[in-house]
């Protein structure tokens, strides 16, 4: 872990650099390949298999998690996943402290159609755009986009806006794939830096 915080330290200078131009899309994970962009965390059997990378079990009680390669400032994300009705998942952004991710120290687009309470389910942006009618993600293939751009998120799933903030207390960090229940797959996950807003 110690040599993965080094490398986000040094990446975090590049202030979001990220190694790619803006505007130019960069697969992360194409089917069952990409793992080798990410740094695994937790204890989730993470693999690639049916075309897409998943995870179905853990047997710690803490979630388990793809961590981005790369710190991201400014950027688009288009992740295509399939969640079990049971499944707790969610796509984090701009996590600062890698020994310390949640969903208060990072932002998280949420996936978790049977959340207790519903507000933060699937749709939303955990403790900052909560959502009204919330989505069903479970038993099907869905695509987020998310732009997340100065202090502003927006976050699309399947064409339908469901979360819209302001919000400026993250300005840069990982991107992070969470597993915590269920199973999830991701098929396809793509990002592309943006210009400074």
């Amino acid at each position: 872990m110690n040599a993965l915080r080094t490398v986000l330290l040094v990446l975090a200078a590049c202030s979001g650099c990220a190694g790619m131009g803006a505007g130019e899309w960069t697969t992360l994970i194409d089917g069952e390949k990409g793992l080798e962009n990410w740094y695994v965390v937790g204890d989730a059997n993470w693999r690639g298999t049916d075309g897409a990378i998943q995870a179905d079990r853990k047997t710690d009680k803490a979630s388990s998690f793809l961590l981005s390669k790369h710190v991201y400032r400014d950027f688009q994300v288009r992740v295509e996943f399939w969640a079990s009705d049971d499944a707790n998942s969610g796509i984090y952004m701009r996590c600062p402290d890698i020994d310390n991710i949640t969903d208060r120290t990072c932002y998280e687009a949420n996936i978790f159609d049977q959340r207790p309470d519903p507000t933060y389910g699937t749709g939303s942006i955990v403790h900052i755009s909560p959502i009204k009618d919330m989505p069903k993600a479970g038993g099907k293939w869905n695509t987020y986009d998310i732009t997340v751009r100065g202090n502003r998120i927006s976050v699309t799933l399947n064409g339908q806006k469901t979360a819209e903030a302001e919000d400026g207390k993250l300005a840069a960090g990982v991107i992070g794939l969470q597993y915590a229940a269920g199973t999830i797959k991701f098929r396809k996950v793509q990002i592309r830096t943006l210009p400074p807003a």
